[in-house]
């Protein structure tokens, strides 16, 4: 039996540190893996099915308890949607999918691995589950970049905006068909989450959006924008040393 989700327990501190440790250990290795095609691609191939994997033992166990249900268990959760564009991009290597799961990807998995809606504690399959899926979603973009080479654009940011409205629209109407919350659109999570602090219905969607654009205008510039300039400040300062 497990114990239920307690956050910031040590079981939830274990996962955030092994999603560190594997963010650290690509990053380390990006230079390597770039010269072995053959390496390469199993891993892309293995992030991809280990993806759809999750997917599938969440919905498989979902079917088992007798807890489907249209109203709750569709993957139409934000990170439900952006795993499976997830796999997706690491099958085609779509330039497009990269450059919006990139900032809704990363944005969205982190925000939830940060505050979980998770009723389950360690050691239930879903407890293990959720944070094997949502670090996987944030290992293949970071993948896609240090791997594969890929770089976002300030488009990409505005795609990302579009994409996410496009989905609120998309799920809202369905949210209001089945009478379902899914991307929390209809009310807040039981669970505490930084939307308690965002207002009351509707609202904190309105507030949603401008953190939205914000995170992703400063994790293109923290990421891609200043490093970039950096490095070309430096180069032009060694040659003109030379």
């Amino acid at each position: 039996m497990s114990e239920p989700f307690v956050p910031f327990s040590a079981s939830h501190l274990l996962m955030l540190l092994t999603l560190v440790v594997l963010s650290i250990l690509l990053y380390a290795f990006r230079f390597p893996l770039r010269t072995r095609p053959k390496l390469k691609r199993f891993l892309r191939y293995a992030l991809a099915a280990l993806l759809a994997v999750s997917q599938a033992v969440l919905d498989a166990w979902n079917i088992a308890e007798g807890a489907w249900s249209a109203a709750y268990t569709l993957p139409l959760e934000l990170c439900s949607i952006t795993l499976l564009l997830s796999v997706v991009m690491l099958l085609t290597r779509s330039r497009v999918l990269y450059g919006i799961l990139f900032f809704a990807g990363i944005g969205g998995a982190l925000q939830a691995l940060v505050t979980p809606n998770l009723a389950f504690g360690y050691p239930h399959i879903r407890f293990f589950q959720f944070f094997v899926a949502h670090m996987l979603i944030i290992l293949a973009s970071l993948y896609m970049t240090w791997i594969e080479n890929y770089r976002p654009t300030w488009r990409s940011v505005g795609l990302a905006m579009i994409f996410l409205n496009a989905a609120a629209v998309v799920v809202g109407t369905l949210d209001y068909l089945l009478g379902a919350n899914y991307m929390f659109l209809m009310h807040k999570p039981s669970t505490p989450s930084l939307l308690d602090y965002l207002g009351p219905h509707p609202f904190y969607l309105l507030v949603e959006e401008g953190i939205a654009l914000l995170i992703f205008v400063l994790m293109h510039l923290a990421c891609f924008v200043l490093p970039e300039k950096r490095a070309k400040m430096g180069k032009s300062r060694g040659q003109s040393a030379m």
